[in-house]
């Protein structure tokens, strides 16, 4: 893990974090402009310009647009971002824009929770869905005659990689577009478009954003067809961040990198912790040297993530101990400065064991949130 920019000559992470997507400035004007609330603009003759209409394009969108870029492919100007109203609205757009009735799509069988419903209504249109895992970069045995790879690494809920260059070289050779979700990641973690990807997409409502307060999605890309495309279906569902969402999320990335550095850092330490511990097994996380995914992690990713997955004995023992922590909500996502965890089997969907923790560790001193969890397993042994 290391700040891979300098090499290049480009500024840093925090550097770039703290300055993305920020305009020109200008005297007497705020640093980031305010949200621009506006459904229609003022539009005498003939419409032409940037903004027209609020469904289309909107000023604070721009901006949060170009600081997402700017993170996603630093020093390309080739590359074009679009925000969405939530990371399944940024991953609708893709699928749905560039698949058509008769094409077939691969996707992780191992994946978000919500891609099980998106099979389901890309099935309903006639077209083919094939899955298998992302570990051992198994996609590969069913990606002949698709007309899209689509890769979620670090998988979610539990953490396996894949080999994003090593897919996306085998998808294009016969043809295929790669899209991958960098959700858990972050730009700052993993760079997609740089590996090969034809679309990097996230949930914004993470990590990128931090503070769970706001939903969003994005998509970025380099092909102007497909990522046109992209942009038609965002126009015709209407996915669109509210501008207020948009400007949070802006203002927001300014500490990823800040967030991003004391996550994940105690995300290993955490998980080293949480190695000694009898009662936890499959424990998971990318940076621990004996993971399975480590070394591809260690190839492709610059950072490894905030989030730490394991198993407790029961259902009954992984409730008491999320009942028993005090600096830890109990919640779904991730990625937000304050540590949330939960039993992710009571949603259903994943195929996980009824024991298994889905840990977000958040920005809170390590030796309060490690003591915090270690208690919390004392208190509630069996």
């Amino acid at each position: 893990m290391n700040d891979a920019t300098r090499g290049t000559g480009g500024p840093g992470d925090g550097t770039r974090s703290v300055r993305a997507g920020l305009p020109e400035p200008v005297k007497h004007e705020p640093t980031l402009p305010g949200p621009v609330f506006a459904a229609h603009f003022h539009l005498p003759g003939d419409p032409t310009g940037p903004y027209t209409y609020g469904r289309d394009e909107n000023p604070t969108w721009t901006l949060l647009e170009c600081a997402i870029g700017e993170l996603e492919a630093p020093g390309r100007d080739d590359v074009e971002a679009l925000v969405f109203a939530s990371g399944m609205a940024a991953i609708s757009a893709v699928l749905f824009s560039q698949l058509r009735a008769g094409d077939a799509v691969v996707l992780p069988d191992d994946g978000y929770q919500a891609l099980p419903l998106a099979r389901a209504q890309l099935e309903a249109y006639g077209i083919e869905v094939r899955t298998a895992p992302t570990g051992g970069d198994a996609q590969l045995e069913v990606l002949d005659g698709a007309k899209l790879l689509w890769i979620e690494t670090p998988s979610n809920p539990g953490l396996d990689v894949c080999d994003v260059r090593r897919l996306a070289d085998a998808a294009h050779a016969q043809g295929a577009l790669v899209a991958v979700d960098n959700t858990l990641a972050t730009p700052l973690g993993q760079r997609p478009l740089e590996l090969g990807a034809d679309f990097a997409v996230a949930s914004g409502t993470k990590q990128l954003t931090g503070h769970g307060d706001v939903l969003l999605g994005y998509v970025t890309g380099h092909d102007a067809e497909a990522m046109a495309a992209v942009r038609r279906w965002r126009k015709i569902v209407g996915a669109i961040p509210g501008p207020m969402e948009a400007w949070l999320a802006h203002r927001s990335i300014a500490t990823l990198q800040l967030r991003v550095e004391r996550q994940n850092t105690t995300a290993l330490r955490l998980a080293e912790a949480l190695r000694e511990r009898p009662e936890v097994t499959d424990l998971r996380y990318p940076g621990l040297p004996d993971d399975p995914s480590h070394k591809i992690a260690s190839q492709q990713m610059r950072r490894y993530g905030c989030v730490v997955s394991f198993t407790l004995p029961s259902r009954e023992r992984a409730d008491r101990f999320l009942d028993a922590l005090r600096l830890v909500d109990d919640a779904t996502s991730f990625g937000g400065v304050r540590s949330t965890a939960e039993r992710r089997g009571r949603w259903g969907g994943d195929a996980v064991a009824e024991g298994f923790v889905r840990f977000s560790v958040g920005a809170e001193d390590p030796e309060d949130l490690i003591a915090d969890v270690l208690r919390a397993l004392d208190v509630t042994a069996d």
